[in-house]
């Protein structure tokens, strides 16, 4: 009888020892779940995540900016979160979780997400001396969203096969006969759409819509990102491209100078710019909804800080956008060319060029 006593309270208490185990597992996966992706759609598993954490959702690879962060850590021993996914799918997951979104700060990696959430009204005004760090025309007008770095539209050309009077000033020339199969593009491509979306601004629906028919009947070629465009160059495919300044750049660094691609600047038909050199930004900005302004406005300031950005013109290449930055050697200044401005809240409105990708077969 004894022993039958004695077996009842080690038989209860092992099994609520297996349900406390239990539920910390299940706890522990869920704190653990930045994110997930169930039938190709990210998803956010809401998690309480502590006051004095930074939530990051990034548009930039991690690839890009990882070690920034790191250091951002490091010098000011914050706790930092970080979800890295595309600019227009973290835009999305924001607007889908509304006021539960755990992200303090959106980290993106073109103009079209942060309009979309400054049209939502979901952006903090950013501080008065945080926006003066950098000029009016790269940040937003009501202070939603500040830029950080800048990277230009360009055309990318052979220098073995062409030299630059030989260049077309304006995008719309690249319909000529003259190019007919010797151009690249990446429909696909996040920043070829941004420059699509601002050239349906800048010109209307129906001019926009006729210049990619025309170049699809031009022979224009297809390629998978900026990258594939810059080696088809170099590889002899294609003699053009339309390209973000920053990839001849690089791969020139990468390979020690003997990369036979260059940028060109197109100055438009009367010299005072073109759409195929506008300038888009990645930019910052802090949630309406966040408990942490100012861990977020520390890590803003650090993103416009001298040391960030010289990372972003050594590492990345591309135009640092803070007052009294200046892009690594090699690239052009801003003061040495006309970069046609362009509204950079009205590049969110992406849907409707994806819509006109498809329906004119350059995007299926």
């Amino acid at each position: 009888m004894a022993s039958t006593l004695t077996r009842k309270p080690l038989t209860a208490g092992l099994t609520l020892i297996a349900a406390i185990l239990g539920v910390v597992a299940v706890l522990y996966a869920a704190m653990q779940a930045g994110g997930t992706s169930r039938n190709g759609h990210l998803v956010t598993e809401h998690v309480n995540v502590p006051s004095h954490t930074l939530t990051i959702y990034s548009g930039r690879a991690e690839s890009l900016v990882g070690d920034l962060i790191q250091q951002f850590r490091d010098e000011t021993g914050i706790q930092v979160r970080v979800k890295y996914a595309a600019t227009g799918p973290l835009a999305s997951m924001i607007l889908e979780e509304d006021r539960r979104t755990p992200a303090d700060v959106f980290f993106a990696q073109d103009p079209g997400g942060l309009g979309v959430l400054a049209e939502a009204d979901r952006l903090a005004e950013l501080p008065a001396h945080v926006q003066q760090r950098v000029e009016y025309e790269h940040r937003d007008p009501r202070g939603r969203w500040i830029g950080v770095t800048g990277r230009l539209r360009t055309i990318a050309y052979s220098t073995e096969r062409l030299i630059h009077v030989e260049l077309p000033e304006s995008v719309e020339q690249l319909t000529d006969e003259l190019w007919k199969g010797r151009i690249g593009w990446a429909p696909a491509n996040a920043s070829f759409q941004a420059f699509v979306t601002a050239m349906r601004h800048q010109h209307g629906e129906a001019a926009t819509e006729q210049w990619l028919r025309d170049m699809i009947d031009n022979g224009v070629r297809t390629y998978a990102n900026n990258t594939s465009i810059a080696q088809a160059i170099a590889d002899g495919e294609i003699d053009l491209g339309l390209v973000n300044h920053y990839y001849a750049h690089r791969i020139n660094a990468e390979r020690n100078g003997n990369f036979p691609v260059a940028n060109h600047v197109p100055m438009g038909d009367d010299g005072r710019g073109d759409i195929g050199a506008a300038m888009l930004i990645s930019g910052a900005a802090i949630l309406e909804s966040s408990p942490n302004h100012e861990l977020a406005e520390r890590f803003i300031e650090f993103l416009l800080s001298a040391s960030a950005q010289q990372y972003f013109a050594n590492e990345t290449f591309e135009y640092p956008l803070a007052n009294g930055a200046s892009p690594t050697d090699g690239v052009l200044t801003l003061s040495s060319f006309k970069s046609q401005r362009v509204d950079l809240n009205g590049l969110g409105d992406l849907r409707a060029t994806v819509t006109m990708l498809r329906n004119v077969g350059a995007l299926r």
